[in-house]
């Protein structure tokens, strides 16, 4: 059984570890998110680059625009792969998609280049794409209607999240692939892993589970988190 890692660190090294082996079971379109406020994506990247190592120069890793990416060239220095900005249809996919690229890193895309992130993993066809920290479904513009529906239903629905940790109010919900999606409860000292699910819980029935009205896995042992329920809480009193 998983258990909830100790650190940022731990955690992104188990995020590496959940993407190679989702890619190892055929999955191609993956995306990896650790959801804390005023979490920097730059410094959370540059640890997660050693999953594509075996990909040497045949990676791309795309920013959101040009700025991101100069600044990741900057800071970065001599690195194999190349880093490329989205674009937003300046260039045109094909020019950035090339025959010889074996795998794509994105870095943190938004909703506002979601069409083109979809043009780009479309053009990628089978070749492993990860997005890490995206953030492509902003309601106010994707929008809740049929195009939004039919993004969502096109693109969005079909990425894999093999790995996610988030940090609620008295609580943390945490995939590790291949395991299920998991609900820990914050008690006095430490978390307890309250409830095993097949498909990601959203809304209420995180409320739910929490409450009791759904059933737990099992009755397993409070499992000690040390300093990451520190660092959950300080994350948390960053954005109150």
């Amino acid at each position: 059984m998983a258990e909830l890692p100790n650190s940022l660190a731990d955690a992104i090294a188990e995020a590496r570890v959940a993407t190679q082996a989702a890619l190892a079971d055929g999955y191609a379109l993956l995306q990896v998110e650790l959801l804390f406020p005023e979490l920097n994506p730059m410094p959370v990247a540059e640890q997660f680059l050693s999953t594509f190592d075996s990909f040497g120069s045949h990676l791309k890793v795309f920013f959101p625009d040009a700025g991101a990416a100069a600044l990741a060239r900057r800071d970065w220095g001599d690195v194999p792969f190349k880093i490329l900005d989205v674009g937003t249809g300046r260039v045109p996919v094909e020019r950035q998609i090339e025959p010889e690229d074996e795998a794509f890193l994105f870095i943190a895309p938004t909703a506002v280049e979601v069409m083109q992130v979809e043009k780009l993993c479309t053009e990628a066809g089978d070749r492993p794409v990860v997005l890490l920290n995206p953030r492509l479904e902003d309601v106010s513009i994707v929008g809740i209607g049929y195009a939004g529906r039919q993004l969502r239903e096109r693109f969005l629905n079909k990425i894999e999240s093999c790995y996610y940790l988030r940090a609620l109010e008295d609580s943390t919900l945490y995939r590790c692939y291949p395991s299920r999606w998991q609900v820990w409860r914050e008690t006095k000292d430490d978390y307890q892993l309250i409830s095993e699910l097949d498909k990601k819980p959203v809304g209420e029935e995180i409320d739910e589970i929490l409450a009791g009205t759904s059933q737990p896995a099992g009755s397993p042992a409070p499992k000690k988190s040390g300093l990451f329920a520190s660092m959950q809480r300080f994350m948390r009193s960053l954005s109150r």
